[in-house]
């Protein structure tokens, strides 16, 4: 196992050799978008952030979460766990109420879940499947207004009132009831309900268009302290990496990938009390549902004046993919793209049978053959400068072992 551990830093060492795509981002002065990238297609999308209160997901009857627009300065409080207190609720006892917040490390629960009752804001009724509300909300905005909510009922829809505070006269006006049905913008993992226009909104591109949030959102910054941040949230059907590299180049043979939404973040940046610094020596690798892996280093951060941020993307797929057929083999190929034509085998086959490696064009011809070393863990260099640019696949084939990895010649 040793020698395979050894393959694996050698392909990390190499991965700076891949191609960069430089990405500028602006989430505007004081923060008043949010900002969606696809790294494999370069697609960006946004949205204001003032534009949506209460996040529904969506994605099956099943699933249930309810989440609230921190980042526009909502706070959300639990008010009374008693349904038949909704005629009552005073916005004068807030001292009293139980502040809660959305996790920022499960997109699938939100500062609604985190109540009282069994499922946050409602119970579970086993006879028709539904859940049943049981806890009122107050939410308090940055101009000092309160709305008050409730959620009623949930299965493949979400019900829900709510009503705005009077102050001058300390009474509730303009109760609303509304539904948001899970059939609403289909393939988005949130509907999005703005309170104050009574209406469904748009605010995120469909699941499959992003990786990537950049936007604020609320996390503990030590201690139980619950502080507004600007950062970076992730696809849940992306995870993350994140690695120190020394001028540019580090071991990527131990990363510890997660799936927690925040495993980028916030804090790759830092404030020095004149501007932002970045770590230069912090990398993060995205890596999707199909094994493809992209690197991501940050470079650039303007802070809320202009809402500018900058980073760089490497598709790190192949220079990351080894191939391990057990304890005894496994081979890998660098650099992939080859810029010259040349390229240099990583594998390991302690079978002691013949290993040879063969070259296909996309029609399906054989255009290059070659047996190679067996019984021990090898590099060897392939000059393939007589075949023209192009895609073709390489088959790896030792004993009772094959694997194919595409190859790109420039």
């Amino acid at each position: 196992m040793k020698r395979i551990t050894i393959l694996f830093i050698l392909c990390g060492i190499l991965i700076a050799n891949a191609q960069e795509t430089t990405v500028n981002l602006s989430l505007q002065a004081n923060y008043s978008d949010e900002v969606y990238y696809k790294i494999s297609t370069d697609h960006t999308e946004t949205y204001s952030a003032e534009n949506w209160d209460l996040a529904f997901l969506r994605i099956d009857n099943s699933n249930k979460a309810i989440r609230v627009n921190e980042g526009k300065g909502i706070e959300v409080y639990e008010a009374s766990n008693t349904p038949s207190d909704w005629a009552n609720i005073n916005v004068a006892n807030i001292a009293n109420f139980t502040q809660l917040h959305n996790s920022d490390t499960d997109w699938g629960i939100g500062a609604l879940d985190n109540g009282s009752a069994t499922w946050g804001w409602g119970e579970y009724n086993m006879s028709d499947h539904t859940v049943t509300g049981s806890i009122i909300f107050v939410l308090k905005y940055t101009d000092g207004s309160f709305k008050k909510l409730f959620i009623e009922e949930y299965f493949g829809a979400y019900t829900f009132k709510y009503a705005t505070w009077n102050e001058t006269n300390s009474t509730w006006e303009n109760e609303t009831t509304a539904t948001v049905a899970n059939t609403s913008n289909p393939n988005r993992i949130f509907n999005y309900y703005n309170l104050s226009t009574g209406s469904e909104v748009i605010a995120s591109p469909t699941a499959e268009d992003w990786d990537l949030v950049f936007k604020k959102y609320t996390t503990d910054v030590g201690g139980g302290m619950m502080y507004t941040v600007t950062g970076t949230l992730h696809n849940p059907d992306v995870s993350v990496a994140e690695n120190i590299e020394a001028n540019g180049n580090g071991d990527t043979s131990n990363l510890s990938y997660s799936t927690d939404i925040n495993t980028i973040g916030y804090d790759w940046k830092s404030f020095n009390g004149s501007a932002y610094e970045l770590d230069p020596e912090l990398f993060y690798y995205v890596k999707y549902a199909d094994g493809s892996i992209y690197r991501l280093h940050f470079t650039d951060f303007e802070g809320g004046s202009t809402g500018n941020l900058s980073f760089t993307t490497e598709d790190v797929t192949d220079a990351l993919s080894t191939t391990v057929f057990d304890a005894e083999n496994s081979f890998s190929i660098y650099p992939n793209p080859s810029t010259d034509k040349r390229i240099t085998l990583l594998y390991e086959n302690n079978s002691a049978e013949n290993a040879k490696v063969a070259i296909y064009d996309m029609t399906g011809k054989k255009v290059f053959q070659q047996n190679i070393e067996t019984d021990g863990f090898y590099n060897q260099s392939l000059d393939l400068s007589s075949l023209s640019s192009g895609a073709y696949i390489l088959k790896y084939a030792a004993g009772n072992y094959t694997t194919t990895k595409k190859l790109i010649l420039n």
